[in-house]
């Protein structure tokens, strides 16, 4: 069966230092060390370690065969956005990972789909970006659950999604900057928490801000199988029906409505949680996805989902229908 997995990282092995050429900020760094591994500088501090699979598009394809998966979407990893940078160099380090991505979609063009990341700091030239974006081939765009701390309805944002759909590309929200990150740093809990909080802080905004509703024909797809919006759509809802004063303010439409109107990936690490998120959904809205290659995603690319007991025609839909439909590709092109 063509297994897609929709939610994949990747760098250039090689990367100016943006901090130096910009003179200011706290933008990535990567540092070659002898074992293969290359080290994430931000602004002069280490952030991370990452291995050769996140650079080499050759050993990803290799790893990938272990688990039957032939296609991999691409995207940047979401401490490049650099939202916080001024415009012009935001638009130079988006065009910078934008044209690797679209280079390597270019030379295994069965192997990897591509997303681009903009500067949606700034609304024109995000917009832009995203024409140039459509022209060198990538299929959509992976954007922060927040924007410099401003949510994803706010007034600013509107006319980069109706240029989205517009152009037919794809959006991919990803938990970024999260929540209460300096109170609760222990036990990881930005990661275990935030991040799910953060989804369901995106998809909320989404919803109650009308963007959604506005834009039936905009393609959203939500990380980490929707984070704690789907599990908490019950207290979403009551609070819309028991508060309209508060939060049915933009948008007098039911949040439950819009369940399987957009997309959410398959990363619950938990075929019971899973099974929910279907039922909510419907397999045709729910993607194989991975987080590939960070050791908090599920590294062994759905193997829990192709030995559950679910039926062959939902992981038919998880595994590559749901994320071609996502993408508005044609499934002939990868087989």
């Amino acid at each position: 069966m063509l297994k897609i997995d929709m939610h994949t990282h990747i760098l250039p092995k090689s990367m100016p230092n943006w901090t130096e050429k910009f003179g200011y900020g706290k933008f990535i760094e990567l540092i070659h060390n002898d074992n293969g591994t290359a080290d994430m500088i931000q602004g002069g501090q280490f952030f991370r370690t990452i291995k050769e699979n996140c650079w080499d598009e050759h050993l990803r394809i290799e790893e990938y065969k272990k688990y039957e998966t032939q296609v991999q979407v691409v995207c940047t990893i979401p401490v490049m956005f650099s939202y916080w940078a001024k415009t012009n160099d935001c638009v130079a380090l988006s065009q910078f990972l934008n044209d690797h991505i679209a280079e390597l979609v270019h030379r295994y063009p069965k192997n990897y789909i591509g997303l681009g990341t903009i500067p949606m700091q700034d609304t024109q030239a995000a917009i832009d970006e995203l024409e140039r974006i459509k022209k060198i081939g990538l299929v959509g765009i992976q954007i922060g659950s927040n924007i410099n701390d401003e949510n994803l309805s706010e007034y600013k944002f509107f006319p980069i999604f109706e240029t989205c759909q517009r152009l037919g590309l794809a959006v991919m929200i990803h938990p970024w900057q999260m929540m209460g990150f300096e109170s609760m740093k222990k036990y990881w809990l930005p990661w275990l928490v935030g991040m799910p909080a953060e989804t369901s802080r995106a998809a909320c905004s989404m919803i109650f801000g009308g963007v959604l509703e506005r834009l039936p024909e905009l393609r959203v797809c939500f990380s980490h199988a929707g984070g704690s919006f789907l599990p908490t759509i019950g207290r979403i809802e009551h609070g819309f029906n028991c508060r309209p004063d508060l939060v049915a303010i933009d948008n007098p439409v039911n949040p439950r409505n819009y369940l399987g109107k957009f997309w959410v990936d398959s990363i619950t690490h938990d075929i019971d949680a899973l099974e929910y998120i279907l039922k909510m959904q419907g397999s045709n809205r729910v993607c194989l996805g991975s987080d590939y290659p960070f050791p908090l995603g599920d590294l062994e690319i759905g193997k829990f989902i192709a030995e559950s007991r679910l039926a062959s025609v939902d992981k038919e839909n998880i595994f590559h229908n749901a994320t071609l439909e996502w993408l508005q590709l044609d499934k002939k092109n990868f087989i």
